[in-house]
């Protein structure tokens, strides 16, 4: 709120399921198979597929680029969709 007028914006990007190393540690601390953790979140993905690290990054690049500039105090869900 004070660092608005000053043309800084604030946001948070929330990721749901990517595609990364931290969900393989999961799958493996849980016992399963990446391919099988990977295919139970897509389930639930109302997109149909998990996420890449592209999709967080693109979401980032809007959001540091002059188009964003009058986007400030969001949550920004990366997910496939709606978030339970």
């Amino acid at each position: 709120m004070q660092l608005g007028k000053h043309g800084v914006t604030v946001n948070a990007i929330v990721p749901g399921f990517v595609v990364s190393d931290m969900t393989r540690l999961s799958a493996r601390r849980l016992g399963r198979t990446f391919e099988e953790f990977e295919d139970h979140a897509r389930q639930s993905i109302p997109v149909g597929r998990v996420g890449q690290p592209e999709d967080i990054a693109h979401t980032a690049s809007f959001l540091v680029s002059s188009g964003a500039g009058f986007v400030s105090g969001q949550v920004v869900y990366v997910a496939g969709g709606p978030v339970d």
